[in-house]
């Protein structure tokens, strides 16, 4: 990488060196005739400047160890310059950040943030689960151990891909323990006066997302004793699906991908694997993907290792346990 040191006038390399500073302002080679920035861009280019300026290099400095052009560097810090991302990764390995930085990721905005980041990458799973509970009581958003309690949350969520027996073993488990069933994506449907298909073909995967943490909300906020049986997606959602895992005891429930196949055209919903010739490959790719946040769960039941009744024995064994309820 070369070097950040700037030379005095006048003097050859080989002379005492002087502090970096920053170069003349080279003009942009290409704003707009209108005046008018992207406002991306802008604060794109801002966001160089500012790392430039933090590591104490100059913009030809940048340009030679990104390997760019002076001029296409300043039409990037001008807000001018529409780099490609290739462009951008270069820029940011010569202002030795990560291209989450530069672009504008929310975790590098303040110092705080960064030295967190920076304390957490790299680490195991293990390592990051205990951080996350640990954060989670030092914020005081997790579910308050009763004295003499088991500190699991009598709100009890079954998690898992469509087809995984969530209704059935979640209204089974509701009448055995006595507490009240609640089927999300019912809520979801009352709180926005249509299906889910509705929602998702009018508004959009954003207002359904929107619908759906507002209905876990509601459901935490009215049901201190309850069995929810939350949509196989929810998980997509870090921010509702944190809410979930804070909140309530959680069970994974899981099944191989022939018995969810299975179960979902049993029901007659096909749902996203409809008009797909490869549905199964479909279903198998949605499940390895969602797998690592089901297993954040606190209890995992496989409901294809067994009949229905054998599994719900174990569903019930399992969650009594948690709860330090008899039977």
């Amino acid at each position: 990488m070369s070097s950040t040191i700037l030379h005095a006038p006048g003097k050859a390399p080989g002379s005492s060196p002087v502090a970096a500073a920053p170069a003349e302002p080279l003009p942009p080679a290409n704003e707009p005739e209108s005046g008018e920035k992207n406002p991306f861009l802008v604060a794109l280019g801002e966001r160089a400047r500012a790392l430039r300026a933090r590591r104490g290099m100059t913009r030809k400095a940048v340009a030679v160890a990104a390997d760019v052009s002076e001029r296409h560097l300043a039409n990037l810090e001008y807000g001018v310059g529409n780099a490609s991302i290739l462009v951008l990764l270069q820029v940011a390995g010569a202002l030795h950040c990560s291209l989450a930085e530069l672009v504008g990721d929310f975790t590098t905005t303040t110092p705080e943030w960064l030295l967190l980041r920076e304390l957490l990458e790299h680490r195991d799973e293990a390592t990051l689960h205990r951080v996350r509970l640990a954060v989670t009581e030092a914020l005081g958003s997790g579910y308050a151990k009763a004295a003499g309690g088991t500190g699991h949350s009598p709100r009890v969520a079954l998690v898992g891909l469509r087809g995984a027996g969530k209704s059935t073993l979640g209204q089974m488990l509701a009448d055995d323990l006595g507490f009240s069933f609640v089927e999300l994506s019912r809520e979801i449907e009352k709180f926005a006066g249509c299906s889910i298909s509705e929602i998702q073909g009018l508004y959009g995967q954003n207002a359904y997302r929107r619908y759906e943490r507002r209905a876990l909300e509601e459901a935490i906020q009215i049901y201190p004793e309850a069995v929810i049986a939350t949509p196989g997606g929810l998980v997509s959602d870090p921010a509702t699906f944190n809410l979930l895992l804070t909140h309530c005891t959680t069970v994974w429930l899981r099944a191989n991908p022939e018995d969810h196949m299975k179960r979902v055209a049993a029901q007659g919903d096909m749902r996203p694997m409809a008009a797909s010739r490869e549905a199964m490959e479909d279903l198998k790719g949605i499940l390895a993907g969602r797998a690592a946040f089901y297993s954040k769960a606190d209890y995992r039941v496989d409901t294809s290792a067994q009949a229905l009744e054998a599994t719900f024995a174990l569903l019930r064994t399992t969650v009594r346990g948690a709860l330090n309820l008899a039977g």
